[in-house]
């Protein structure tokens, strides 16, 4: 039996509201993707006569890509980036700051946020001077360890990327203080009231009630911490400008330093294609364990 015309019409009109929505993620999201891919399989440059008359060139960046000793550095140095200071760092001093503000007076509770969320809010070249200030040689860590007794003036050029990852922390936490608060919020006060009745302390509360109940909005922040911090750039630039050497380069300085700095735009794009690769790695992860915990 045959569906009636109109019927057919009504099914196809009930995606009728989407289609702007679709529309600007293929222009936005997927036409610089397919760009990225084809740029990335020519000799693109931002100087000479491949500026305008670029060369179809295979897999041949790929192939150099693979081959630079600084490629497998930055993508150990993004990776240890990403979990040091988002899915540890982040979220763990998030929780534990969302934690304590549940317990803690009015007024430190608001103080405590306050100096959290004005690290999130500020500009991000601001915050990204903030954190150079901090760590550069004369900075404030060097006056406090001096009047301690301790040189720690070279902190940012012995230990770049611990300096890099503390101030990553310090500007994303709020996010994850905020998401972790409304999660916590959601919890029935009559199931923690009865697992204190039943004799459960305040880290069994946590790690056997608590953290189940919001499991879904833990991965959720995982996610999203992650992939914001696989794509820092302007805090590193600042900081470091991926030095020295390329103890600091991580895959986006990287693939700015190929594209901008040695006018390599082809390559610069090749790298950032393996960004956008490890960002959907991630992205399986997190929406696979989402997708199991939702059934």
């Amino acid at each position: 039996m045959s569906k009636k015309p109109g019927r057919r019409y009504h099914d196809i009109s009930r995606y009728y509201p989407a289609l702007p929505a679709a529309a600007l993620v293929i222009i936005f999201l997927f036409g610089p993707i397919i760009w990225s891919l084809y740029s990335s399989l020519t000799n693109s440059s931002t100087l000479g006569a491949a500026t305008e008359h670029s060369q179809f060139t295979g897999l041949s960046n790929y192939v150099t890509l693979f081959k630079d000793p600084t490629f497998p550095k930055s993508v150990i140095l993004t990776i240890v980036f990403i979990v040091a200071s988002a899915i540890v760092g982040q979220n763990v001093l998030g929780m534990v700051i969302a934690l304590l503000s549940r317990h803690a007076r009015a007024t430190i509770s608001k103080a405590v946020g306050l100096m959290v969320l004005l690290a999130w809010v500020i500009p991000d070249v601001v915050g990204c001077y903030c954190a150079y200030a901090f760590f550069a040689q004369g900075g404030t860590l060097s006056i406090v360890g001096k009047s301690m007794g301790l040189d720690l003036s070279g902190t940012l050029y012995l230990h770049p990327m611990t300096a890099i990852i503390i101030a990553n922390i310090w500007r994303g936490t709020a996010f994850s203080m905020l998401m972790y608060e409304a999660a916590l919020n959601d919890v029935s006060p009559e199931i923690v009231e009865a697992a204190h009745i039943d004799g459960a302390g305040a880290l069994t509360t946590f790690f056997r009630v608590k953290l189940p109940l919001i499991k879904q909005s833990v991965l959720t922040n995982l996610m999203l911490t992650t992939l914001q911090t696989l794509s820092v750039f302007t805090l590193i630039l600042v900081m470091t400008g991926g030095g020295p050497g390329t103890n600091s380069t991580t895959l986006p300085v990287f693939a700015y330093q190929q594209a901008f700095k040695f006018s390599k735009l082809g390559y610069g794009t090749a790298i950032s294609v393996m960004l956008i690769l490890i960002g959907s790695a991630f992205s399986l992860i997190y929406m696979r364990l989402l997708k199991g915990k939702a059934e």
